[in-house]
């Protein structure tokens, strides 16, 4: 096996670059994983009888019983149209069936990332129909029988994050759904382990460390867990000789020298510097055009790690796509501060076939803004809406309340704030590039 010493100046900080940019993926899974798992079952079982433990219980669902409001959410642009069920499964401890109820034509997506976010994996109303049934879920290497009547689903790492969404029409729809919500259930192939599992999941940063050095050490035990496909193998053989990765020797990575370490350091703060960048697509003045996911991201590392800081656990672009507005139709950033229109002429509203959303966010926290009246979101289903008389729809979008009576008004806050415009089982116009969403005027 070749030793990290054999790595000449300034090869270090190639391989490094890549290293960090592949890896950061993981590190914001294991981070989440760590802030999201778990601290009870269904039973009321606390996982860690240490209120600062890292024990957590995976492979059963956690359920979010009524739609998010400003400052609920501890995923990045939360959406304000579905409820969330989730789980973290570990199959290292066996296959799991899930069960799925009849939803009867109600949208409800199911969406699986692997431990490096590719959403490899849906389960819904689009791919897999409304009807009750049941999936087993099995991890790298099983070899058994998948007993009749199940469907199986390869699951690419041991640690897969499932985020599940069930459609609300409004308020007075949660309760249906929380009913719902309770037919989506984990059990082991034998039929045990219904309350799921405790793991300790031991990754207790909430943010990237200063120090390279100890996130590659908080890498290298990610990627022993979760090894990268076979198909890897050669980008695998080349992170080794820094000491990442499963083809690492044990002391490899402690044994870099001092300038090793320095052009690691570098590498490191490079790759932080960039995340996010390959996501400002252009589009309209207004409007990104939206970045278009398959089922994984192939070898396109940087735009994993892009979506990855801003936008994990977004769908495949079949199942949802997600065009995003940070700029006016004079290509000027959104700021509370200003006044803003945006007009959907006759015919012009976004093309699906199942719902869509304008959804309103801080662009300092990438969460919902706080506002009177308790408005995120502005879509197909906010029926108090006015329409003109032919059809166009007319929104108001500034912080401070409109004085003219307009009821179509999405509150922004006080600073910089960005749109998502959510768009679900988009049609062909969205997915080859045929429709814009209208640009965003900014008033007198």
């Amino acid at each position: 096996m070749q030793s990290t010493r054999s790595v000449e100046t300034g090869d270090t900080y190639r391989i490094g670059l890549q290293a960090i940019t592949y890896t950061y993926p993981l590190f914001e899974m294991l981070r989440m994983r760590g802030m999201t798992a778990a601290r009870r079952n269904a039973r009321g079982d606390f996982a860690d009888a240490d209120t600062q433990g890292m024990r957590r219980w995976v492979n059963t669902f956690t359920h979010a019983r009524r739609l998010l409001k400003a400052g609920e959410s501890r995923v990045v642009t939360p959406n304000n149209d579905t409820l969330y069920s989730t789980t973290w499964l570990d199959l290292s401890q066996g296959p799991r069936v899930l069960s799925v109820p009849d939803t009867q034509d109600r949208y409800y997506v199911l969406g699986f990332l692997d431990a490096y976010t590719n959403p490899f994996c849906h389960i819904g109303r689009r791919t897999t129909g409304t009807a009750a049934g049941q999936f087993l879920l099995t991890g790298p290497g099983w070899t058994g029988t998948v007993p009749a009547g199940m469907q199986r689903v390869e699951c690419p790492t041991p640690m897969v994050w499932v985020i599940g969404r069930i459609l609300v029409e409004g308020p007075q729809d949660v309760a249906p759904v929380n009913a719902l919500q309770d037919g989506f259930t984990l059990a082991a192939l034998d039929g045990g382990d219904g309350a799921g599992n405790i793991i300790d999941t031991w990754m207790a940063h909430r943010q990237l460390p200063d120090d390279v050095m100890e996130y590659l050490r908080t890498m290298r035990r990610g990627m022993q867990e979760n090894p990268p496909p076979a198909t890897e193998a050669a980008l695998m053989t080349d992170f080794a000789r820094i000491g990442l990765g499963p083809q690492a020797a044990a002391d490899d990575l402690e044994s870099l020298s001092p300038t090793q370490r320095q052009e690691l350091a570098q590498a490191y703060e490079y790759a932080r510097s960039q995340l996010g960048h390959k996501l400002d697509q252009p589009g309209t003045a207004s409007w990104a055009q939206p970045f278009m996911l398959g089922e994984t991201f192939g070898d396109d590392y940087q735009m994993r790690a892009d979506v990855a800081h801003g936008y994990i656990g977004a769908l495949c672009s079949a199942e949802a796509m997600y065009p995003m507005a940070h700029h006016d139709a004079q290509g000027q950033a959104l700021h509370g501060a200003n006044r803003y229109r945006l007009r959907f002429g006759p015919g012009q509203l976004p093309p699906v076939d199942c719902f869509w959303s304008i959804t309103m966010y801080n662009k300092q926290d990438f969460m919902l803004v706080p506002n009177p009246i308790d408005r995120y979101a502005i879509g197909d289903r906010s029926h108090d809406l006015r329409r003109d008389p032919d059809g166009s729809l007319e929104l108001c979008i500034q912080h401070e309340p409109p004085t003219d009576g307009r009821v179509n008004w999405l509150p922004a806050p006080e600073g910089e704030f960005y749109l998502c415009l959510r768009a679900y089982q988009p049609r062909a116009e969205l997915l080859e590039g045929r429709y814009q969403p209208p640009n965003i005027e900014r008033l007198a």
